[in-house]
């Protein structure tokens, strides 16, 4: 009996499968039964969680779940259509100027994601006329979008402005019309910024555009927690930004870029994400409005976010961890291997605090971590309950 292509091509699949089992980075998802928040009910009974991007507690908040059904029984379930057929309401606009104002650019548009809106804009603004440099460490989604346009491609490592500046240096032999620098404005991976003022500094000695992808700094980042180009008051000087809607802003999903009106009209006229993806879900962008609305209305929830940041940073280091350094909510506290980081994760959850390891590829071999991340609505029992889980499952393992 010959083997079909199709059973051949299943077992290839399913080899794969065990080798990622056998590393130690197979990914299980965990079965959550409540709203996304602080305390969760999950399959496995319930947890605190230290590991969503809802770093404003947002996405349970009552005026945000109200927002979202306002947005439900007034514009209905979703619009079957994409935006420039039949697809765009007011309240899109409205939500488009919101973040503009908040953000302090002309204009913004909305796309599906952010991993949409950075597939999206390389495309539709780089030409093979053109070079566009990006972070080593920079989020897949601006990876994928720089591979996606037909601009040639340079990286520079990690937050290395002086590495930043030679690959600038090498566009200007090349002849190239426009260089694009695009960085992430918090790394997800390691909770630091990047050095924004210096990347602003070089790219502007050599006339390059800078795009920040500010998707967790924007509701966690700077006094009014308006993200890391406000905390640097750089608004006139990073060209554009790109972000979500699916963490600080309320958690649901959405992304967009905001910037000048002409690169944001170039954008609804060429960026496919945005004209081939149906338009957001009326509750989502109700919710999202909502979200920016509690944001925008008091500083409370960004200093309470802050105050748990350095309470939680001083006592997980004093608990003998190593941690990345920094003072964002991402707490990346480092194991080293894949395995034993797996295997803290799992005795921490066991002692009811929600984490996940992270390790390849999404973070280099031999560095995996746990991110922790830290809400606005963990309660001081809520911090001090993950401290001990983690000091008593490293002394398990003999990390601590």
């Amino acid at each position: 009996m010959t083997t079909s292509s199709a059973e051949s091509f299943d077992a290839s699949i399913v080899e794969r499968l065990d080798q990622l089992r056998a590393a130690g980075t197979y990914k299980r998802e965990i079965i959550i039964t409540s709203p996304q928040s602080a305390a969760l009910q999950t399959a496995d009974g319930p947890m605190r969680n230290f590991c969503a991007n809802n770093y404003l507690g947002l996405a349970s908040h009552p005026e945000v779940i109200e927002g979202a059904r306002r947005g439900l029984q007034e514009r209905g379930v979703g619009l079957a259509s994409v935006r420039f057929i039949c697809g765009t309401q007011d309240e899109h606009r409205a939500l488009e100027q919101d973040l503009a104002r908040l953000l302090g650019y002309d204009d913004a548009i909305l796309f599906g994601s952010c991993f949409d809106a950075n597939t999206g804009l390389f495309a539709a603004i780089a030409t093979e006329d053109d070079v566009v440099i990006s972070d080593e460490l920079n989020h897949a989604s601006i990876i994928d979008g720089v591979r996606l346009c037909k601009a040639r491609r340079a990286v520079y490592r990690h937050g290395d402005v002086a590495d930043l500046r030679a690959r600038l240096e090498e566009a200007g032999r090349d002849a190239a019309r426009h260089v694009f620098v695009v960085t992430d404005g918090v790394f997800s991976m390691e909770g630091h910024l990047a050095p924004l003022p210096e990347i602003l500094d070089v790219a502007e000695e050599f006339g390059a555009v800078v795009v920040v992808d500010d998707s967790h700094g924007v509701g966690a980042v700077g006094p009014r927690g308006f993200g890391t180009v406000d905390l640097y008051e750089a608004q006139s000087r990073v060209a554009l930004q790109t972000g979500t809607l699916g963490k600080a802003l309320g958690g649901a999903s959405g992304g967009y870029v905001v910037g000048s009106q002409p690169v944001i009209d170039l954008l609804r006229q060429t960026a496919r994400p945005y004209l081939f993806s149906n338009a957001l879900a009326p509750s989502v962008v109700g919710s999202a409005r909502a979200a920016i609305d509690v944001l925008t209305r008091s500083s409370e929830l960004v200093d309470r976010l802050h105050e748990n940041v350095t309470w939680f940073r001083e006592a997980i280091v004093s608990a003998g961890f190593a941690v990345l350094p920094g003072d964002h909510a991402i707490v990346a506290v480092m194991v080293g291997d894949e395995e034993r980081a797996a295997e803290l994760a799992t005795r921490i959850r066991q002692r009811g605090v929600l984490v996940v390891a992270f390790s390849f590829p999404v973070v280099p071999r031999g560095e995996a971590r746990i991110r922790v991340q830290i809400s606005a609505e963990h309660s001081r029992a809520d911090l001090e309950d993950a401290v001990n889980a983690f000091r008593a499952a490293g002394e398990e393992l003999s990390i601590v």
